[in-house]
């Protein structure tokens, strides 16, 4: 099953009076969007400065693992951990494990882009445990490629990232003029954002910014004619512990 949320459909959000603008395909219950949380994803936002720079102030966050994935540009950012401030440029990666408590706040710099992405770990668990966080420069993360696209590992085989949420695998595809195919599992959802271009995900068009949830199949396959930039999350169609919050 497909089912596919463009851009217009997706739940909107703002900072600063516009300075900072957000899709979010996965948004908070007061967002207003289609789609509510599912398997471990409980969030996921795709927010951009559309002109000078603009910070988020120090807010906490307690439990969930919050990713942040500069697509563009770079950000900056603070925790009440480090006490301090560091840049993360395109290609980077962070996670925050909440934990028991942790505060946090972040410059989006001129015309950068990023995703936010909140998982559930088992919060039994989390809740009780000291936050932690790492960042990843894009060079660390494994590539694999041919003449019809790249991949790059962020999350899975040989990846360094680490995550409690459990089954976590993300990749980021860059496909040139040609098709490739993803083996898929009932077991599992797969997640799919257009960062840039056009494809065809089994013969459904989608664009730049356009979502796809994906379950219930063997075999998936994506065209494009162009160089296209696809970010996909595979997760676990029932999570062995709860994720109702």
């Amino acid at each position: 099953m497909i089912k596919i949320i463009n851009k217009d459909n997706q739940a909107k959000g703002n900072f600063n009076n516009g300075e900072i603008l957000e899709n979010k395909p996965i948004g908070f219950p007061q967002d207003g969007g289609t789609v509510k949380p599912y398997s471990n994803l409980f969030y996921w936002a795709h927010a951009w400065t559309p002109g000078k720079s603009s910070k988020i102030g120090l807010h906490p966050h307690k439990g969930f693992e919050i990713c942040s994935f500069i697509l563009k540009g770079s950000i900056n950012h603070y925790d009440n951990k480090l006490n301090d401030w560091i840049t993360l440029d395109e290609g980077d990666v962070q996670i925050i494990r909440s934990g028991s408590g942790i505060s946090h706040a972040e410059e989006i710099d001129e015309n950068s882009e990023i995703f936010q992405i909140w998982f559930i770990p088992d919060l039994s668990i989390s809740l009780y445990e000291n936050a932690s966080y790492d960042d990843y420069k894009k060079n660390e993360f494994p590539v694999e490629s041919n003449k019809s696209f790249t991949k790059k590992i962020i999350k899975g085989n040989k990846s360094p990232l680490s995550m409690n949420s459990e089954k976590i695998e993300i990749n980021q595809y860059k496909i040139y003029d040609g098709k490739i195919e993803i083996n898929t599992s009932s077991s599992f959802v797969h997640s799919f954002f257009v960062i840039d271009g056009k494809i065809s995900l089994e013969n459904q068009k989608m664009k730049k910014s356009d979502f796809a949830i994906i379950n219930d199949s063997s075999k998936i396959t994506i065209k494009s004619n162009s160089d296209s930039s696809i970010f996909e999350i595979k997760s676990p169609l029932i999570p062995s512990y709860n994720v109702n919050i």
